[in-house]
This record gives C-alpha cells, sequence and structure tokens, in this order.
C-alpha cells in the first residue's frame, strides 16, 4: 500500500491537477466510481488506477475489470487518496487516463454545438452531458475555452464525456464557413437575437453556437453564422445560463425531429 505523499508517482498524479501539466504529459485523472465505470464500459483508454482498501472491498468486480484495463493497479491509503483528488470528500478511486481523445474533425454534422471561450467548467460538462442526451454529432470547442480534461468538466458531464465526439479547434469563423458549404445551417445565440428560436425549421442540419459567459459570441462568429436566435424571457431578465440556453435550443430542435418523424411513421433515434 502506497501511504507516502513523498512518493514519486503520488507527486507526479497530483500534478495532474494542473491544467499545463496535464497537457504536457497528456493525461488526466479520472475521479470517483460513476467516470471510472463509464471509461471502462467505453473502453477509453487508462493508464493507471489507485484505490482504497475500502473501496476494493466495495466493488471488486470493477477492481478486477480494472487489473484487464490498466498497465498499474495500486492500493493507497485515504490519506493519499485526499491528496490526489480534486474533490474534498472523493469516494475511493482515482483513475489516470490517457488523451484527451479527440476527434478529428466534425463532418457533415445534423446536430452540432460549436463553444466559443467558456471558461466556467461546470458549464462545458453540463452542455456534453445536454449534447449527447438529444443526441448530437459532436462538440467543437475554442482553444482558448476552458480545458476539456479539468475535473469539474468531466464531472459535470456525468460521464457523457466519453461517448460525445469532441473537437478543438483554432478558428471558430473558419470552422463555421466549412460547416455551412456543407449544408449546415448556422445558428448564433445572442441577447438581440432577431428570431426566436421556436420560430426555425430545427430539422434541418443545424449547428448551434454559443459564446463566452459574459462577452457571448464575437462579432466575427456572429457575422459567420446565418441567424441569429433569441430565446425570449421576462422584463428585467438579462440572460440566462449557457447551458440553459444551449439546452432550451437543442430540446426543441429534438423535439421538432420526433414530431417530424412520427408524421412520416420512421422513428428519430438520438445518438
Amino acid at each position: 500500500m502506497l501511504t507516502s505523499l513523498k512518493n514519486p508517482w503520488i507527486q507526479t498524479l497530483r500534478k495532474l491537477q494542473q491544467t499545463k501539466y496535464r497537457r504536457q504529459q497528456q493525461q488526466f485523472l479520472l475521479e470517483g466510481t460513476h467516470l471510472v465505470q463509464e471509461a471502462v464500459a467505453t473502453h477509453y483508454p487508462l493508464q493507471a488506477v489507485c484505490a482504497t482498501l475500502v473501496w476494493q472491498d466495495r466493488h471488486p468486480d470493477l477492481w478486477q475489470q480494472l487489473g484487464l484495463h490498466t498497465e498499474r493497479q495500486e492500493t493507497i491509503s485515504p490519506e493519499v487518496l485526499g491528496a490526489i483528488a480534486t474533490t474534498q470528500t472523493p469516494d475511493g478511486v482515482v483513475a489516470i487516463a490517457i488523451g484527451p481523445a479527440l476527434t478529428q474533425s466534425i463532418d457533415h454534422p445534423t446536430l452540432g454545438l460549436a463553444l466559443e471561450d467558456i471558461q466556467d467548467p461546470g458549464n462545458v460538462g453540463t452542455l456534453i452531458r445536454t449534447a449527447a442526451a438529444v443526441g448530437s454529432d459532436g462538440l467543437w470547442l475554442s482553444q482558448h475555452s476552458v480545458d476539456l480534461t479539468h475535473p469539474k468538466v468531466l464531472r459535470a458531464s456525468a460521464g457523457q464525456w466519453f461517448r460525445l465526439p469532441k473537437q478543438v479547434g483554432l478558428d471558430l469563423s473558419s470552422q463555421l464557413s466549412t460547416w455551412r458549404h456543407e449544408g449546415c445551417q448556422i445558428l448564433a445565440t445572442a441577447a438581440a437575437g432577431a428570431v426566436p428560436y421556436w420560430q426555425l425549421d430545427l430539422t434541418r442540419p443545424t449547428v448551434l453556437v454559443l459564446g463566452n459567459e459574459g462577452a457571448g459570441l464575437s462579432a466575427a462568429a456572429i457575422a459567420a453564422a446565418d441567424q441569429t436566435i433569441a430565446i425570449p424571457m421576462m422584463n428585467g431578465v438579462e440572460s440566462i445560463n449557457v447551458g440553459v440556453a444551449a439546452a432550451v435550443v437543442l430540446f426543441e430542435a429534438l423535439r421538432q425531429r420526433q414530431q417530424q418523424d412520427s408524421m412520416s411513421g420512421a422513428p428519430h433515434n438520438p445518438k
């Protein structure tokens, strides 16, 4: 059992709490039973796993599975676990994952999501979870957004991080132009949006574009869109959370598509 915080391997794992080190090492931490289960279920590459004896006794089958999915297994003390994990009350297991595994491109999306400079990791995790729930083709994230392997992104995604295609790109305007040439309508959310979102035909191939929590979308991103859309709100309410805004529009798209399919007799199956 590893009990010393001075152990070189433990010190290396603790560094993975930092974005800079995660990017340098191309590794990140999966904290908690649910994320580890989802990684195993989706065959995501894991390099190592460490867990307390209490956790191993509670999850013997998963611990055995992890032995087949990782190069290294270590038993650690609760004190060491607390030093590695970023949560205040870790549940007993931390895995070291390789990656992140990113999609080279998201081509011809039927329902895509593009995020420009989103900074809050909880928002990005929620957006991933929401996109997966409506059967989105994937999520495009600007380079200056929060790190996709941030622990809060992973936790807020509720495991859907492993199932949704993800791409990090340099030039949003260029990417939007590519999607437009592929036949997608590009919808930008803006406070001064011209059209309520429910008035648009969201059964068409669509990419929804959302911007920074404080500044919103850049002028270039708005200019590259086919349409700016509004989410009408009561007087005195200036804005809503970016995750909520995405959910409102994406689930309307799902509703329209399911309605279209019910009228045609063809079932709609979100991915």
